[in-house]
């Protein structure tokens, strides 16, 4: 039997505007009915409120049908570690600290705009009283804690530029940089409040865990020994080769691969694996990824 019986994987997006084809929000739902794969359904919401809603639902039918889901958003779900201690939280898990001080600074309206630079710039001012360690922006919103460029290097003794799990999948940007070619650090400060939103759903959140901040790092239980439904994971989907044909979009076409790839993961029995220990990291580390920094699915 199969660990799950529907994968919605997400391309997420910064945009500060609605926003419908190249580089919105996507996202696909492969399910599983009598044992076998049905098309991938893949839908594009003009705004993150609007896909938020209409994942939502999804999961709330998982949870009424007793349908195990496996959600991915592309973005990172945890910060660098010592981030949570930069900040002054230590009153819980440094993950969740931070997801909250990240939620309660976050507005993200009905029309995608939103004040990430700004939430930015006052974390910064809090870490190191200037602009450091987020950065880029457009010029026009620079401030003195928040540059459009990188102006102070991240050194030994100062936060890491990167997560473990960043330095070991090719291609992967610093959480910090908000703006230009590749960021992802935007994304990040607009997503990880509404994976938090998901969370506190009364509707599924209590049959919902966090990868692997929640499970750690194992080879997922079969689902008789499980107390969860829905399980949230870090993706990175251009840890497949994607090649878009001509007129297609490729955000579209990466959730779809990767909607597919993970479900033939599991029907051959290697996707529990991806849930377990990376290979060759350290104790120490093991702790740090599942308190603080997360881990992208995928990467080992």
């Amino acid at each position: 039997m199969t660990l799950f019986d529907a994968y919605l994987m997400v391309d997420w997006c910064a945009n500060a505007r609605r926003k419908t084809g190249k580089d919105s929000v996507w996202y696909c739902l492969l399910t599983r009915k009598s044992g076998r794969a049905t098309p991938p359904e893949c839908n594009n919401p003009a705004t993150r409120i609007r896909a938020v809603g209409e994942i939502g639902k999804i999961l709330a039918d998982s949870c009424d049908k007793q349908v195990p889901t496996l959600v991915g958003f592309d973005f990172p779900y945890g910060y660098p570690a010592g981030f949570a201690n930069a900040l002054g939280l230590s009153d819980k898990s440094a993950w969740r600290a931070v997801w909250d001080a990240i939620a309660a600074r976050i507005e993200d309206h009905e029309d995608n705009s939103n004040n990430r630079f700004e939430a930015a710039a006052e974390f910064n001012r809090g870490v190191s009283g200037g602009p450091f360690p987020f950065w880029g922006c457009p010029p026009d919103r620079q401030s003195t804690t928040l540059t459009s460029r990188k102006v102070r290097p991240f050194t030994t003794g100062t936060l890491p530029e990167y997560r473990l799990t960043d330095r070991h999948a090719k291609g992967a940007q610093s959480v910090w940089k908000l703006f230009g070619r590749g960021a992802v650090g935007s994304q990040a400060l607009l997503g990880i409040p509404r994976i938090a939103k998901l969370k506190a759903d009364p509707r599924f959140g209590a049959v919902s865990q966090v990868w692997p901040f929640e499970t750690g790092f194992q080879p997922l239980a079969c689902r008789e020994q499980r107390d969860w439904i829905i399980l949230h994971a870090e993706i990175f989907p251009s840890l497949l080769r994607s090649r878009p044909s001509p007129g297609q979009i490729r955000d579209e076409i990466q959730v779809r691969n990767l909607a597919e790839h993970l479900a033939r993961l599991d029907e051959e029995g290697e996707l529990r694996n991806l849930f377990d220990r990376p290979a060759g990291i350290t104790d120490e580390d093991r702790c740090m990824a599942e308190s603080e920094e997360g881990w992208i699915l995928g990467v080992r």
